[in-house]
């Protein structure tokens, strides 16, 4: 009997505590308070009702957002713009997750989340510079920095090449701005009053922004002075001859040759053509002058062609006329003809190389700059060294009594030239070699005759295909 009686005396103790334990549970998993002794980004927060806290933290995170800041770009220029909207973002979900398991699912879960709560927290600060990029725009920048200008080479009236250095300006450094901004946002929750009166004020990282041209790279390319310059006369062309040859001096000026190029003055052509057009001035066909379009053309080569031998360059292509020329020697000339004949040359000097070419009054001009040694000049020498007499081409003429002659066009000699070029190196000859071997072709006597059956019948010349020198095809 005693056994029952201790027996059930133990039951209900066991009950009862069982009971104080449970109860005791529920109390502790049923709090509506922060356990004690909890801090988040270093505000204290133990003990306080879970509401309260995720009301006070929304208003804490949003005067975060709210603190101005002050971007100084220069004494003169500046920004002003709250946290947020340079793209400041400011969260805590993995805190307000962690009050949710105080308050959701089972007993169990809860006492087991109350008694593992972590009593340290932070918050999430996150920067988004986009949207601070549409306010520190490129336009923003070169309003308040204004735009980088390239260094300039001039070459004056007098010869002269001058430089004039180039200006830069200043561009946001971004990731420098990202990292100091990510540096001095205020990452605390502690006192929220403070928040009110802060100011960030932050100096805008810059970077230089560089102009296209530089006066280094302008120098580089070695465009130092005047190296040779050559003139021809436009004598008594008119109008027509003169447009053309003004038109091919202006699509030849200004070319840049790097070292190593070659200048092909078909697309010189090509580009005069397409800019201004040529009109009707004579043209050479098959040896013969006649009508035609974009006559005189050639004397801008035939210049150009001395200017590039008083500089040492090397002649990758070039002919003669099949004509003399009146405005230079014979043996010193470039022809040229479209999809036929071209002129070309190899810039060797090391450096750049920079064509000027224009027509003043009645003389055009070809200056080339660039680099090559003061004391290193060439001559050119021609020397003719056979005549080639004129053929006769007889004609027939009906009209003409029989056996009767008639001389239609006076033949004209050719010639057969040699051009010698001679280096000096200080006024003295180093070396002498012949440049070129050039045949001017003479031009046949015309004699209209009537044989009237006295003899052989003219046999007429074999047909070519035209060949135009000194114009285009048009």
């Amino acid at each position: 009997m005693k056994n029952i009686h201790a027996a059930l005396i133990a039951l209900i103790g066991l009950i009862l505590a069982g009971s104080l334990v449970a109860g005791g549970l529920h109390l502790y998993g049923s709090q509506q308070t922060i356990p004690s002794k909890t801090l988040v980004a270093g505000w204290d927060v133990g003990g306080m009702e879970i509401g309260e806290v995720r009301a006070e933290l929304a208003t804490r995170l949003q005067a975060l957002g709210a603190v101005p800041l002050v971007l100084k770009a220069d004494p003169d220029a500046g920004l002003t713009v709250t946290l947020r909207q340079a793209g400041m973002t400011y969260e805590a979900e993995k805190f307000l997750q962690g009050l949710n398991t105080l308050t959701e699912d089972g007993l169990l879960e809860r006492v087991r989340a109350r008694w593992s709560f972590p009593r340290s927290w932070e918050f999430g600060a996150h920067l988004d510079l986009a949207q601070l990029q549409k306010s520190l725009s490129p336009d923003w920048e070169k309003e308040t920095f204004g735009v980088p200008v390239d260094a300039v080479r001039r070459i004056t009236a007098d010869d002269r090449v001058v430089y004039t250095p180039e200006k830069t300006s200043y561009e946001v450094d971004w990731r420098a701005l990202e990292l100091t901004l990510q540096a001095a946002v205020p990452l605390s929750l502690r006192n929220a009053d403070s928040l009110k009166d802060k100011r960030i004020i932050l100096e805008v990282p810059l970077s230089i922004r560089q102009p296209e041209v530089t006066l280094k790279t302008l120098k580089e390319q070695g465009i130092e002075r005047k190296i040779s310059q050559f003139s021809t006369s436009l004598g008594a062309s008119g109008p027509g001859r003169t447009f053309n040859v003004q038109a091919a001096a202006e699509a030849v000026n200004g070319t840049l040759l790097p070292p190593g190029a070659v200048f092909d003055y078909g697309k010189a052509i090509q580009k005069a053509q397409a800019d201004t057009g040529f009109r009707e001035a004579p043209v050479i066909v098959n040896g013969r002058l006649q009508p035609g379009v974009g006559g005189g053309i050639c004397q801008v080569s035939s210049t150009l062609y001395n200017a590039a031998l008083r500089s040492g360059l090397e002649i990758v292509e070039r002919r003669n006329h099949s004509l003399p020329v009146n405005y230079l020697p014979k043996g010193q000339d470039a022809t040229f003809s479209e999809g036929n004949i071209n002129f070309r040359f190899r810039n060797n000097t090391g450096k750049s190389l920079i064509i000027h070419a224009a027509v003043q009054g009645r003389t055009l001009t070809v200056k080339l700059f660039g680099t090559f040694p003061k004391n290193v000049t060439f001559q050119v020498q021609s020397r003719t060294v056979e005549l080639l007499a004129p053929a006769d081409k007889y004609v027939s003429d009906p009209s003409l009594p029989r056996g009767g002659t008639r001389v239609i066009q006076n033949g004209k000699t050719g010639y057969i030239v040699e051009t010698y070029i001679t280096r000096l190196v200080d006024g003295k000859a180093v070396e002498k070699k012949l440049l070129s071997r050039d045949t001017y072709y003479a031009q046949k006597r015309i004699i209209a005759i009537n044989r009237g059956g006295m003899g052989k019948s003219i046999q007429p010349d074999s047909r070519r295909q035209p060949l135009v020198e000194d114009g285009v095809r048009g």
